[in-house]
């Protein structure tokens, strides 16, 4: 695929195919495979619950601007061993503490990582997650 766009118009067309599959046949089946880590099911490719922070790789938290490069340098990593790019990214969802705080620095990280041919997103806010300290969660839909 040349871009974003082209790879978006086709994993509508794949959906749009499946779709039709499954009501035709009963034994339709997503397909899915592991790739270390991500979840592949046709041309698309499933990342989720990436964190901003993880105390093995970094001893102290940071603030929101380092979480979300943290997060979509593993992002970014884990697409590039599957065969993909940030350039295929189609989605993210990104859950954030504190968003009216967290927000901008957040986005301006973000909007470097994506500097054209942003992918549709879609955030929330959160009260906290598992790990104390930590401030975001991405999930991702790629073309692959």
């Amino acid at each position: 695929m040349k871009n974003r766009r082209q790879a978006m118009n086709a994993a509508a067309l794949l959906l749009a195919g499946g779709g039709a599959a499954q009501a035709q046949s009963d034994s339709w089946t997503p397909k899915k495979e592991s790739v270390g880590g991500p979840i592949r099911s046709g041309h698309l490719l499933f990342l989720s619950g990436i964190g901003g922070w993880y105390p093995e790789r970094r001893p102290k938290a940071g603030d929101v601007r380092q979480q979300t490069e943290d997060a979509l340098n593993i992002m970014k990593a884990a697409l590039e061993k599957a065969g993909t790019s940030m350039e295929m990214v189609l989605k993210v969802q990104v859950a954030l503490v504190d968003p009216e705080k967290n927000w901008e620095p957040m986005n301006e990280v973000y909007d470097r990582f994506f500097p054209k041919n942003k992918p549709v997103r879609s955030y929330f806010g959160s009260t906290g997650f598992r790990r104390p300290g930590q401030l975001l969660q991405i999930d991702c839909i790629a073309y692959i």
